[in-house]
């Protein structure tokens, strides 16, 4: 495993790597222009950055060779669409153990050593999936594929917001964000790709195998990455670890019960939204599998854009502003997406880009504003467990819909995911604005 950061990378005093890991500016004048935020992390920071986004890219990529392979999963094995929705959905529910899980060892061995773990965790179960003989393999395979994939995030995301300034936290941790779309296009495309040269009954399989491929992001991180100095001095000299009483302790109670809520409210909303749109243009649009991904590509491309821009207004307006703004406007998106008559294909299409614009821009804020409620002791406790509790929680609104499916069709059981925004408006006046705090 990777050891404590090295002197020369990340302890020196060098002034490359001497930006401010907690929220101030680096030794003389601080980098200018549109990519200030990037310059500023210093070549630690920058490899922390490269990792990090390579991480979550794949763990995306892995996430939807399930709901992308779905349909023919469903055909199958014989499903039903409540059977296929409880794929996701204890993916979903185990991933908040694995997040939880990791959050603790991010604090405990550090956010290098636990990155590596969850990389690998859920690179070899997506293999494993692919040589599922039965239904009941196939969601043990998927289940533990989930522990590797509910930590990924939040370590990565506390590793680089470890580096960056409070004045950029926002958009660096947006940037990172965004490689979710990026690991999303690029299932899509192999997935495009497989069905149309393999048979339906092998493509979800050989889908599944492809998924082993982040595994090789682990040499570059066990080579090149290293914790953010404050953070391995806060693991080497404190005698407070991370553990679930510290995040319910008086003091960080409410900020965890509320984390909670939103995060579920959020994630609820998302999740439905990306397990059961790729079944909707197939089943209720009449879509081949080319035509979906082609309607997936606008709605990639909006949920890119809407990474980006959401990082930069989170700095600007603040986290809980850019949350509240975002919940409305996807909600509204996604009663407009899913009213589209029959016929208008066209409007399907188009609609689909700010819908991915605005569902994504609301994650946009998470990794800065989850980091920035909890000192460096417990961040990696605090973040792993809300963010991974409320992924758990809202799994329950992809199999609801599932079930629902069968009477009112995908398109009309889609509407719940509009009720998980809601939440997300109600949380937010539990939490306190964290815009410009520095991470101690």
């Amino acid at each position: 495993m990777h050891s404590d950061p090295k002197p020369s990378a990340s302890e020196g005093s060098g002034t490359e790597d001497a930006t401010a890991h907690g929220g101030g500016d680096p030794a003389g004048e601080p980098p200018v222009g549109p990519f200030a935020w990037f310059r500023e992390l210093g070549a630690s920071g920058r490899r922390a950055f490269a990792g990090a986004f390579g991480g979550y890219a794949l763990d995306s990529y892995d996430f939807f060779t399930l709901p992308l392979g779905m349909v023919a999963i469903g055909a199958y094995f014989s499903l039903d669409p409540g059977e296929t929705g409880l794929l996701t959905t204890v993916t979903l529910v185990v991933s908040a153990l694995g997040g939880a899980l990791a959050g603790v060892l991010a604090d405990r061995i550090g956010r290098v050593r636990t990155l590596v773990l969850t990389v690998l965790t859920y690179a070899v179960f997506t293999l494993l999936c692919g040589f599922a003989p039965d239904y009941e393999f196939l969601l043990l395979f998927r289940a533990l594929q989930g522990l590797g994939f509910g930590g990924e995030w939040a370590v990565g995301a506390i590793l680089v917001a470890e580096y960056a300034s409070a004045k950029h936290r926002g958009r660096t941790l947006g940037v990172i964000q965004s490689s979710w779309a990026v690991g999303w296009a690029l299932a899509v495309v192999v997935y495009t790709a497989v069905f149309e040269l393999f048979d339906e009954s092998v493509a979800w399989r050989v889908l599944f195998w492809t998924g082993a491929l982040p595994a090789l992001l682990v040499l570059y991180v066990r080579r090149n990455v290293a914790d953010a100095p404050q953070a391995a001095e806060q693991r080497r000299n404190s005698s407070e670890k991370g553990s679930f009483s510290a995040i319910f302790a008086p003091k960080l109670r409410r900020t965890t019960i509320f984390g909670v809520l939103l995060s579920t409210g959020v994630q609820g909303g998302y999740y439905t939204l990306a397990t059961w749109v790729p079944s909707y243009l197939k089943t209720d649009r009449g879509l081949t599998v080319v035509g979906t991904g082609g309607f997936l590509t606008f709605l990639i491309s909006g949920a890119f854009i809407g990474y980006l821009t959401g990082g930069y207004l989170t700095d600007k307006l603040g986290r809980k502003r850019n949350v509240a703004v975002f919940a409305v406007l996807s909600a509204a998106s996604v009663v407009a997406y899913t009213n589209v008559p029959i016929g208008s294909n066209t409007l399907v299409l188009l609609l689909g880009f700010p819908l991915g614009f605005c569902m994504s821009a609301i994650f946009s804020g998470f990794g800065s504003f989850l980091s920035e409620l909890y000192p460096t002791a417990v961040r990696g406790t605090g973040q792993g467990f809300v963010y991974n509790t409320g992924r758990a929680v809202g799994a329950f609104f992809p199999t609801l819909v599932g079930f629902l499916a069968e009477s009112w069709g995908v398109s009309g059981a889609l509407i719940f995911g509009a009720a998980g925004y809601g939440l997300a408006l109600v949380a937010l006046l539990g939490l306190p604005e964290t815009r410009g705090r520095a991470l101690v």
